[in-house]
């Protein structure tokens, strides 16, 4: 079992969702995150140093069996990308390892709870 964690812009949310859907992949978490990376605006101005600014983007969360690993991460690079081949800003994608999953509902474990 993998914890993909996929940081996208928020415009790209809609069509990472059909994605995930159309590879049989439904359950995801979504949240609303701030934060910058290689995009960040310029860190001088008129001599000074300046903060650079947070910007809003989408964290997807998504737990799912070895299966589907690749196909998820396809699906997130295809939806996610920018339509003219990608540009610094439209995300990462984290995969990691996950030890145990457990359903509240039923105490199922494993692959069955996810």
């Amino acid at each position: 079992m993998k914890l993909i964690i996929a940081i996208i812009q928020p415009e790209k949310l809609d069509a990472v969702r059909q994605a995930l859907i159309d590879c049989d992949i439904s359950r995801v978490t979504v949240s609303r995150v701030t934060g910058h990376g290689q995009q960040q605006d310029i860190d001088l101005y008129r001599g000074q140093s300046i903060t650079p600014v947070l910007l809003p983007k989408i964290r997807l969360e998504v737990a799912i069996n070895d299966a589907f690993v690749e196909p998820a991460i396809d699906a997130i690079i295809q939806a996610a990308r920018k339509d003219d081949g990608g540009r610094i800003g439209d995300g990462k994608i984290f995969v990691l390892p996950m030890d145990q999953c457990i359903r509240i509902r039923t105490g199922e474990r494993g692959g069955e709870a996810v």
